[in-house]
């Protein structure tokens, strides 16, 4: 298929023709469909709930978006396909309802707008969030916006994070407020000052291993100040512990905070240290003066200065406006009901951007839009034509601004519909509770599922997607948690379960809540103050008789959005499914590895080729490992597994103690010479795997050896 690639970068072309030869190969048989849903994954392609169709994910770093970039992903969305943009909470962009052949050529037209899709999902290191105000947050040190820039065009592609056992993802914080909600990422950065023989210098505060999901963990602090040059190799080094040590058979055991977890923080600050040698950079400097900032829009006098709802236009400035650290410049804050917006409306917002606000939009992370360098003249003209576009809503980032990811909607591991039940609670808080539209103390984050898309575990009031069973009838329930989000003082907390109730009953949850709060918070301002003094159990009673089956109505057996008995259905996440392949395309693999290898060699980047190559050896000892039925578990264990099964059984003659050679790779510097030796000998490795593949197929009588790997993607 031709494609347009005019002000399309090479690296992008590559990456569109690549997907596009997987996908006719997948179609016409020559690759299976689990080894294809793993690489398209990492191309933004992701399976939806509904049969035969894909959502497609950008990639969108710091949620930065030009009013370009906008309009021309408004237009693919009507082009390709149901015409919506849904905001998610990792500040990117996911269109819904895609044919997969369709995917390489929306790929195209938003590239030419400097949009990629290219580790949208998978196991990589994900799109790169950081707090959507940096750069005009009155309360930053400096702007974190040039740095977070820098680590995601660092890491776009590099291959020591393109097959991990499980994904990465990093957050920068622009003040101690921690409004990127750092204490939950597997790399967490706040920006720090320090003043050393009277010259200030550049660094942060650097979190790692926090996580969401089943079991949330708070990340533990690194450093207190790590100087601004060292956050990308520190970054680098540690994925390369992860990458090598990072569990690869239990899904869910495999991210960064359970290897730290096992192993200790210690420990893995000490292998971290050892990677340090091995790196192409040891300082990665930022040149954040020549960094290009955003500027006002050329002056305009607004058609007029009177709002069209002066009472909502005045709750609107409370809650949604403020002065940017830029002295007479304002930013306002979009709420935008379930992150989702129509193309037309996308289309139009783009335009009242362009005349009166800075050419840099930016999703937030609960799903809504941030403008910049806004006159204040502007702002009644500004609210009345958001008003008209829906999106002039006050409340901003309050208890009525509620996150939900799509839930049962749209995704396959979807329990309960999330999306129908934030409506619903929306419209308690406007209609029961409108003096609460201005409480931005407490945040409502609901998730169809324990896999917190929606970020349930770091809410003041969170949901997940459960059921309780009752006979032979399921009821559509959720899991309340408590006491999660980000104190005013910036300390993170991750939040408490404490009942599971029917969800047509969640509603009436909120209202005890609610209610108890205001009668038993006394002096206690903050939310999380006031459930800890009280404790889960409290609560639990609290909640007690919401809990009681037999007097379930029958559209309480429905979910929200249904008109009938709710009927649990939940598929397979994409990022867990069993591999069904064979040895001798796992050999393939490695041959592709060392071909990789090559081509970075040539072209003088030696630390790739290292890798590469590295990578080569592990997935050809993987592959003679799962011919003798040995479980493929962690970079570190396939090597020694390797020794102990091949090397000295004599099945495999190698000159050195197996592991001690392979992990040469982080004890050299990078040099010419070393990675010439390193590669010989991963090219005379891969040829041996070759032949020893043939052998055993001789006594096998030809027959290849059908595996199911789901103990490490390789």
């Amino acid at each position: 298929m031709n494609y347009d690639f005019n002000h399309v970068n090479e690296a992008a072309q590559k990456d569109i023709l690549e997907l596009d030869r997987r996908i006719q190969a997948f179609r016409s048989g020559k690759e299976d469909e689990e080894r294809f849903k793993l690489y398209r994954l990492t191309r933004g392609v992701y399976g939806q709930r509904q049969f035969g169709v894909q959502m497609f994910r950008t990639k969108i770093p710091y949620g930065k978006l030009t009013t370009d970039q906008l309009i021309r992903i408004a237009d693919v969305s009507e082009k390709y396909t149901n015409g919506n943009l849904h905001l998610t909470t990792r500040q990117n962009i996911q269109l819904h309802y895609v044919k997969l052949e369709d995917s390489p050529k929306i790929w195209t037209e938003l590239a030419q707008t400097g949009i990629t899709a290219r580790e949208a999902c998978g196991n990589t290191v994900r799109n790169l969030t950081a707090s959507a105000n940096a750069g005009i947050d009155p309360d930053e040190p400096f702007d974190v916006t040039p740095y977070a820039e820098a680590a995601f065009r660092y890491f776009l592609r590099n291959p020591i994070c393109q097959e991990m056992g499980r994904k990465i993802k990093p957050a920068f914080s622009s003040s101690d407020k921690d409004s990127a909600f750092t204490y939950f990422h597997d790399f967490g950065f706040i920006p720090r000052i320090r003043v050393e023989n009277g010259v200030e210098k550049r660094g942060f505060k650097v979190v790692v291993g926090g996580g969401l999901g089943a079991i949330s963990i708070v990340a533990k602090t690194a450093y207190e100040f790590l100087e601004a040059d060292h956050i990308i190799p520190f970054m680098e080094a540690a994925i390369r512990v992860f990458d090598r040590y990072g569990e690869r058979e239990k899904r869910m055991k495999a991210r960064m905070k359970f290897l730290i977890q096992k192993i200790g923080f210690e420990e893995f600050m000490n292998l971290v240290e050892l990677e340090k040698i091995a790196l192409k950079n040891r300082s990665v400097p930022i040149d954040y003066a020549s960094f290009p900032q955003a500027s006002p829009a050329p002056y305009q006098v607004p058609p007029t200065n009177t709002p069209i709802d002066a009472n909502k236009y005045e709750r609107w400035l409370i809650t949604n406006v403020y002065e940017q650290k830029q002295q007479g410049y304002f930013a306002a804050q979009l709420r935008v009901p379930l992150g989702n917006i129509s193309a037309p409306n996308a289309r139009s917002l783009a335009a009242l951007v362009r005349k009166y606000a800075a050419d840099d939009i930016r999703v937030t992370v609960n799903q809504g839009l941030l403008l910049k360098f806004l006159r204040k003249e502007s702002l009644p003209y500004l609210f009345n034509e958001l008003q008209k576009l829906g999106l002039a809503e006050p409340g901003f980032d309050t208890i009525a601004d509620i996150t939900a990811c799509p839930g049962t909607d749209t995704c396959a591991l979807g329990v309960t519909n999330s999306t129908g039940l934030a409506e619903e609670l929306e419209k308690v808080i406007q209609e029961e509770y409108p003096d609460l539209i201005v409480e931005s103390d407490i945040k409502i984050k609901i998730s169809g599922c324990m896999n917190s898309c929606g970020q349930h575990m770091a809410a003041q009031i969170g949901f997940h997607g459960s059921s309780i069973k009752k006979g032979a009838l399921v009821i559509p329930a959720m899991q309340i948690v408590l006491g999660g989000g980000v104190s005013p003082d910036g300390k993170g907390f991750v939040a408490e379960k404490v009942i599971k109730l029917p969800t047509k009953r969640i509603p009436e949850a909120l209202r005890y809540l609610l209610e108890d709060y205001e009668v038993e918070a006394g002096d206690t301002a903050y939310f999380n103050d006031y459930m800890r003094r009280q404790g889960k159990r409290y609560f639990y009673d609290l909640l007690k008789p919401l809990a009681e089956i037999d007097t379930l109505k029958e559209t309480d057996f429905f979910d929200w959005g249904q008109d009938q008995n709710y009927i649990q259905e939940i598929g397979v996440g994409e990022c867990a499914g069993v591999t069904l392949d064979v040895v001798g395309t796992i050999i393939a693999d490695s041959r592709e590895k060392i071909d990789s290898a090559y081509a970075a060699f040539q072209a003088n980047d030696y630390i790739n080729a290292l890798y590469h190559a590295y990578t080569g050896f592990v997935v050809g000892a993987k592959a003679l490992l799962l011919s003798k039925d040995v479980k493929c578990n962690t970079h570190r264990l396939i090597l020694d597994d390797f020794q102990t099964h091949y090397v000295e059984t004599g099945d495999f003659d190698f000159p050195a103690l197996f592991p001690d050679f392979v992990l040469q790779i982080n004890k050299y510097e990078p040099t010419l010479e070393f990675t010439e030796d390193y590669l010989a000998q991963a090219e005379i490795f891969v040829q041996q795997v070759i032949a020893t593949r043939k052998h055993q197929l001789v006594a096998a009588d030809g027959a290849e050896k059908l595996v199911i790997d789901n103990y490490y993607k390789a």
